[in-house]
């Protein structure tokens, strides 16, 4: 009885791929790595980690210059300082015969105030309250009105260079001078500006450093200042 031909395809019971089966397979799988949907993917995988790696680099960077101080974020307080304080209006010079002012000294020079209301007076200011106070402001002088007495104030600044302007609550046309311990004389009579100005804040803009934004209100103590 003759023999069956020997099946090559079937080895130990276990099918045997020929060479053509596995080209084939190959060819396949090659074929599906032009798959638009996956080439579209990748594509789409690769921008984002791209954009990802973009962010952070980015947010390391502003960080750095954050704690080294080449960027300043804005704060309330900066804000709020920005703010325009300064009267912007332009007053022409009262004469000084219309103007009640007082003379406060905040300095430890003793007299200072007496000897500086004199120099009002014998300008024709009308002098009132003369006493020492206290400050913890620092310049020249505080000239400090309500906004009856802006005229005034800006008249009395021409006398006082250096002077900062406050606005307090009061109704009446008074002005206060606060000496402060950087004040040194008044203008010479003949040098005082009487042209039409505004009201001088020179510390205005430093005022977000300066822990005295507002003069304290004067309070007369038993002393001839």
């Amino acid at each position: 009885m003759a023999k069956k031909p020997k099946n090559v395809t079937v080895l130990h019971g276990r099918r045997v791929i020929t060479g053509s089966e596995l080209r084939a397979t190959f060819v396949e799988q090659d074929g599906t790595g032009d798959n638009p949907v996956r080439v579209r993917r990748r594509i789409l995988h690769v921008v984002v980690l791209v954009l990802l790696v973009g962010m952070i680099a980015a947010a390391i960077v502003v960080a750095l210059a954050i704690m080294n101080g080449q960027i300043k974020l804005p704060t309330a307080e900066r804000s709020h300082a920005a703010a325009s304080v300064c009267p912007a209006a332009t007053y022409d010079y009262t004469p000084p015969e219309k103007i009640n002012l007082n003379v406060y000294n905040s300095t430890s020079r003793p007299g200072l105030a007496r000897s500086v209301a004199d120099e009002f007076v014998a300008r024709k200011f009308i002098v009132g309250t003369v006493a020492n106070t206290t400050s913890s402001y620092r310049g020249v002088a505080l000239v400090v009105s309500g906004a009856a007495g802006q005229s005034a104030a800006f008249s009395v600044q021409r006398n006082l260079p250096g002077s900062d302007y406050f606005q307090d609550g009061r109704t009446d046309t008074s002005v206060d001078v606060i000496l402060a311990n950087d004040y040194k004389e008044l203008a010479k009579p003949e040098l005082v500006d009487q042209t039409p100005g505004k009201l001088s804040c020179p510390r205005e803009d430093r005022r977000i450093v300066d822990d005295s934004t507002s003069p304290v209100v004067p309070t007369a103590q038993p002393s001839t200042g």
